[in-house]
């Protein structure tokens, strides 16, 4: 049997008749750019996630950028980020000038550990950005306390926590700023790149939308230095094609959570992700925790299970980061995620059969 880790040509062929619609649609109308098709989406988006505002960008690395910069943060300033994220959240704050401060994860949560954010804080900071990994909402509401206590911005990063909840409220709606990838492989992806910033904040949405535009409110009348961040029509008319699908998408991935653990129960070997208390997890990506990863990893691909690796490198330990003079050991448990985590095939299109041919697959591997 093949399992592979994500099937964008099964959910291409679910919804081929209404993408196709709407690429005719944005051709023959020829909003490539901005426009019509990707306000709709904004518009659209900003009710899914029970939010006033949201302003489509070019990627999510883009969307944090703007929501940095905006900010004013910059030279001389410091960001509070996780080591254990996507290398895009600081590389955001490392475009917008500004120095990145890295924190290390919780063990159980995978996300940064709040306990530990202010001993990070110092005259420079100006912000905190948590990650809502692997679509496990942070402990947000602890991270806006500790903000909110020393004068800081809280931008959360969503990238991979669409429809994601904490205590009922949505993911992106607790800082003043949340910032959302629309990455094919993400619960809501783009037929290409897409991002999006969402926010309370009436004055915040004119400037990111100005910002996308080259800081320009008015055409050829630019009010500040921004960026060229648009969302195409055409991947705002496909996101619109998609979002409708996201609710039951989601409670797909968190049936088919469920299944893993419940064929993968009592494996010694491993360790199953958990909910934290209060949240409703939007499962991006099912990461467990595995004895011999990387040999399990080849035992699976070699039995036609596609798995991955999220993120083999914690970020102070990265090249690109070398000037920052971080060393191993500084962040002791994103050091040992990163040797130990491995992402099994987590989508809607996953089946029961799938779940339980993988399963017993690692269950052998170490019954061996």
């Amino acid at each position: 049997m093949q399992v592979p880790f994500l099937d964008l040509k099964a959910q291409y062929q679910s919804l081929r008749e209404e993408l196709l619609a709407a690429a005719e649609e944005v051709l023959a109308s020829s909003a490539y750019v901005a426009g019509p098709f990707v306000k709709k989406f904004e518009e659209e988006f900003a009710q899914a996630q029970r939010i006033p505002f949201c302003a489509g960008m070019s990627t999510g690395t883009d969307a944090l950028h703007a929501a940095i910069a905006l900010l004013g943060i910059g030279h001389g300033d410091e960001v509070i980020v996780p080591a254990n994220t996507f290398m895009a959240t600081p590389a955001a704050v490392s475009l917008a000038g500004a120095r990145p401060v890295f924190v290390d994860c919780e063990e159980k949560f995978f996300n940064i550990d709040v306990g530990q954010i202010e001993a990070a804080i110092t005259p420079k900071t100006k912000a905190i950005i948590p990650v809502h990994l692997f679509g496990q909402p942070a402990r947000v509401e602890a991270v806006c306390e500790i903000a909110k206590k020393h004068g800081l911005h809280v931008i959360e990063d969503c990238a991979q926590s669409h429809l994601a909840r904490r205590n009922g409220k949505y993911t992106g709606s607790f800082g003043i700023m949340g910032c959302f990838s629309f990455y094919p492989g993400k619960n809501l992806g783009a037929c290409g790149e897409g991002g999006a910033v969402i926010t309370s904040d009436a004055e915040l949405h004119k400037k990111l939308h100005a910002f996308r535009e080259h800081g320009m409110y008015k055409k050829y009348h630019h009010d500040f230095l921004g960026h060229n961040y648009r969302m195409e029509g055409i991947q705002g008319a496909f996101l619109s094609v998609k979002l409708p699908h996201l609710p039951k998408w989601t409670e797909t991935r968190r049936a088919n959570a469920n299944l893993y653990r419940k064929y993968l129960a009592n494996v010694e070997q491993i360790r199953l992700p958990e909910e934290d208390e209060g949240v409703y997890h939007a499962y991006h990506l099912f990461v467990i925790r595995a004895d011999g990863r990387n040999e399990l990893a080849d035992f699976l691909r070699e039995n036609g299970v596609a798995t991955g690796i999220h993120y083999p490198i914690p970020c102070h330990l990265q090249k690109a980061y070398s000037f920052l003079n971080y060393s191993r050991g500084d962040f002791p448990v994103s050091e040992i995620l990163a040797g130990e985590i491995l992402s099994l095939p987590m989508s809607e299109q996953l089946t029961e059969e799938q779940v339980i041919y993988v399963a017993e697959l690692i269950r052998g591997y170490y019954t061996k």
